[in-house]
């Protein structure tokens, strides 16, 4: 388990239990040992719930970056079957931070698409650690049109720092791919519902989230830009983040109230790194029900649906 800075207390705590029961398994004291183990057990879970109870958008943040906590393809395997992945944009290759293809979700077909950030360094460095390119965008488009054509609904999990800027991707049209992608969410004739399973970061969370219903990980965060990003931006301070995300209100219980988003889903105490199985069966529940609330609706209103509900955000914001 790796654990946050904030949660250095909550280490010892859980490595001192561990100490004591590994002394347990070596027969030093056994009886006596495990009743302390069991004491420090329910001190770390007392301090788990106060430390996780109140966080405050940086610890949020923190805590949807965590490495432990599952990623796209933890998803698919467990809540998909049949799954076939589609790979290349059919204009420059494949992105492998964009994973997507042709599934069943419930034993329905359906279109699944997502960020992947990878598990390790090797596969952190494979996948681009979930920063997609222009051609990743473009097989999200490609994905999105055979969805549209085959009458499938599509389901987007996202989690994303955001596009990657490199000087390549930039020359290859990443913000064209972008503004495509979104406007392909906002025009396919099919239930889009999409989840934010850890970081929404910028236009590269946005071109995937552009849905008829969005839900939220209790613990991740969705926003226009990082809290360095913006710290930087407004303020020449980077170290200033702390302030940034509690002004970018990029929580799933802020962006609840805001309007922006329709559900928030429970993870387990501590975060979803804790539990994944757990997380992922809870995000499957709620996936489904966003799915029932669609079913029937004709693709015009589909269409209407989406788009209003994006003109809604603009108009309160106005207000």
């Amino acid at each position: 388990m790796t654990y946050l800075d904030f949660e250095k207390p909550l280490a010892d705590i859980e490595g001192k239990a561990e100490e004591l029961r590994a002394m347990a398994r070596k027969g030093e004291g056994a009886v006596d040992v495990e009743k302390e183990a069991a004491a420090l057990d329910k001190k770390a879970g007392d301090m788990l719930r106060d430390l996780y109870k109140s966080l405050d958008p940086w610890r949020k943040t923190l805590v949807a970056r965590h490495p432990d906590r599952p990623h796209c393809g933890a998803y698919i395997d467990a809540l998909f079957t049949e799954y076939t992945p589609l790979a290349g944009d059919r204009t420059f290759g494949d992105d492998h931070a964009v994973m997507g293809g042709l599934a069943r979700f419930h034993d329905a077909p359906c279109v699944v698409i997502g960020h992947e950030k990878g598990n390790d360094t090797k596969s952190r460095l494979t996948h681009n650690f979930g920063m997609a390119r222009p051609e990743g965008y473009r097989k999200a488009i490609r994905l999105m049109d055979m969805a549209h054509r085959f009458g499938l609904p599509v389901i987007t999990l996202v989690d994303t720092p955001g596009a990657y800027p490199g000087k390549g991707a930039e020359e290859r049209g990443q913000s064209e791919a972008i503004a495509r992608c979104t406007q392909k969410c906002l025009e396919i004739g099919v239930p889009l519902v999409s989840v934010i399973i850890g970081e929404g970061g910028s236009g590269g969370a946005v071109a995937f989230a552009t849905a008829n219903r969005i839900a939220m990980l209790e613990h991740s965060i969705y926003s226009v830009i990082s809290p360095e990003g913006c710290a930087s931006i407004l303020w020449k301070d980077s170290e200033r983040m702390r302030d940034a995300a509690e002004a970018l209100r990029l929580t799933a219980q802020d962006l609840h109230k805001l309007g922006v988003i329709d559900r928030i889903i429970g993870e387990p105490m501590g975060g979803a790194q804790r539990d994944p199985v757990a997380a992922i069966t809870a995000t499957g529940k709620e996936i489904a029900a966003m799915l029932s609330d669609l079913k029937g609706k004709k693709p015009a209103e589909l269409i209407r649906d989406r788009r209003q509900k994006f003109l809604n955000m603009g108009s309160s914001a106005l207000v």
